[in-house]
């Protein structure tokens, strides 16, 4: 009989030690990368946005990625950059990211086909980031703003890809000045 009772309390323990282990991982992985979801709302206008000269006018459409490498909402928004990379490129579209300026920081490999511009004409107004601007074949800025809404950004709530979609296929886009709520940083300091 102490043999089964001395089983008992070794389980016990051992159950007690795998809670406390898995809720100090819980705890761990929440602090370190989840992040308080602040529903803020940002304005996008793109009346001063403009492609440098070299890549202005008509050629491919033109996806212009803005990102800083400090804001945390660029982790949940990378991966579904580089599936509209991995779907959109073959079918022309060229990619491009623009930088906070100031930050210091590098995409990941798998957005490595994103050309860098140091500055995007119009791009000191950008209110936050992760933001993206894309103009259309004949250059034209058909969209500037979030990728989604909301506090993730993935194919299935994207604004993005209906868009490239609809521009692949001839179509017209106007949607330059957008309102959104989401998971964005500040892209100037005075904006805060």
């Amino acid at each position: 009989m102490p043999v089964t009772r001395h089983k008992i309390i070794i389980a016990s323990i051992a159950v007690v030690a795998v809670i406390v282990a898995l809720w100090s991982a819980f705890v761990w992985f929440e602090a370190r990368y989840l992040r308080a979801f602040s529903e803020r709302t940002a304005i996008f206008t793109g009346a001063d946005i403009r492609l440098p000269p070299d890549i202005a006018g008509p050629g491919p459409i033109r996806l212009v990625h803005f990102w800083d490498p400090a804001c945390p909402c660029n982790v949940g928004n990378q991966q579904h950059l580089a599936e509209l990379v991995e779907h959109f490129a073959v079918q022309g579209v060229a990619f491009y990211a623009v930088q906070k300026p100031g930050s210091s920081g590098q995409l990941p490999d798998t957005l490595k086909a994103l050309k860098p511009l140091q500055q995007l004409p119009g791009s000191e107004k950008l209110p936050a980031s992760p933001a993206v601007a894309i103009w259309d074949r004949a250059g034209n800025l058909a969209y500037f703003g979030p990728y989604s809404s909301g506090l993730t950004c993935n194919s299935s709530n994207s604004f993005i890809e209906p868009i490239l979609n609809a521009l692949a296929e001839g179509r017209s886009v106007s949607a330059s000045n957008n309102m959104a709520v989401g998971c964005f940083c500040y892209w100037n300091a005075s904006d805060k």
